[in-house]
């Protein structure tokens, strides 16, 4: 039988399961192949150089998928920030009615998406943050737990406990996300309280991800032990993959004095990371990788891996059942 949950009825999806907004990998192709498999697919807006680069991208998705798919704003610090507003209009003007926010003050863009009609889900990585952002009025929350790639955000919280103080406090319905990349973790994820799972890095190892395959390669060989945080002393915490650069990074951090981002600047180049999905080449620059990186085994199609999330999440639920028992001793009959 379906999973059927809070998720699956807000978004109108038939598998409790996202696809996180990636720089560089949250493209048509992909997300059009997670909508198609019955979860959420997204589109990363920054991953195109515009706004109106965006419109295309969004009218592409929707020449592959009848199915709802979103687009991901996250906000980042920057000198020269990005049109935000520009991107937001844009997708809401082609139609989308789902968005994923991440990043700080997201308040003013999740006014705009909710003056539209659409549906918000905002990422957060403490439960303090998730508070405020349900002050604002977002549809569902991302709980992002210390496994997640990328940003963990400061206080270190893994998502076992993250996720069950999400149940205790918060009002709206919310998602898991970091660590999740199997039936097992979409169980475990249900079973804390959430609706559904966020998943990543696991999506950039099917066959529809637009990255080089000696890049999926290198994640199918790798265990939970191979990524490392940068921009730790900065405040500004990524979770990357294990490589040259980011140990040179780490390095730098480290010495006395520790170091500026003046001093890393060349080493993570967002166009460095870019071309390490494209070249392939795993040690030329920082790419973001969860913990999760350790349960990937293999790169199916996006068709082949939410099936098989649905079913082994199934399996465990039905296994769970039959450790209930009556109070004679006997099995309980279900």
């Amino acid at each position: 039988m379906p999973l059927e949950t809070k998720l699956t009825r807000l978004l109108g999806i038939r598998v409790p399961v996202v696809q996180g907004g990636m720089q560089w990998v949250g493209v048509p192709r992909l997300a059009a192949a997670v909508s198609n498999a019955g979860g959420l697919g997204i589109l990363t807006a920054l991953t195109q150089p515009s706004p109106e680069a965006l419109r295309q991208a969004i009218r592409e998705t929707y020449k592959l998928t009848k199915y709802p798919f979103g687009v991901n704003i996250t906000l980042l610090p920057s000198i020269n920030p990005p049109d935000y507003e520009g991107y937001a209009r844009a997708a809401v003007e082609e139609g989308i009615k789902i968005f994923e926010t991440a990043g700080n003050n997201p308040g003013p863009l999740i006014k705009f998406f909710k003056s539209h009609g659409c549906i918000v889900i905002h990422k957060c990585t403490t439960i303090r943050h998730a508070k405020s952002a349900e002050r604002l009025g977002v549809d569902c929350l991302s709980i992002d737990g210390f496994e997640c790639a990328g940003h963990p955000g400061e206080e270190d919280i893994g998502g076992i406990v993250l996720l069950a103080r999400a149940a205790q406090e918060l009002k709206v319905p919310y998602i898991a996300s970091g660590g999740i990349g199997d039936g097992r973790g979409l169980a475990a994820a249900l079973a804390l309280g959430a609706c559904g799972v966020n998943m990543g890095t696991r999506f950039m190892c099917t066959v529809e991800s637009p990255i080089h395959q000696k890049i999926k390669d290198t994640i199918i060989g790798a265990n939970e032990s191979d990524t490392v945080h940068i921009f730790r002393t900065l405040r500004n915490t990524s979770r990357v993959y294990k490589n040259g650069v980011a140990q040179q990074v780490v390095a730098l951090e480290r010495r006395p004095g520790g170091a500026k981002f003046e001093d890393v600047r060349e080493l993570v180049s967002g166009q460095r990371g870019r071309l390490v999905y494209e070249t392939g080449d795993p040690e030329y620059g920082i790419w973001t990788a969860g913990l999760v990186i350790g349960l990937i085994k293999d790169s199916p199609t996006c068709e082949e891996l939410v099936r098989r999330l649905e079913r082994e999440a199934e399996e465990v639920i039905d296994g769970l059942q039959k450790l209930k028992v009556s109070s004679t001793g006997e099995k309980a009959k279900l």
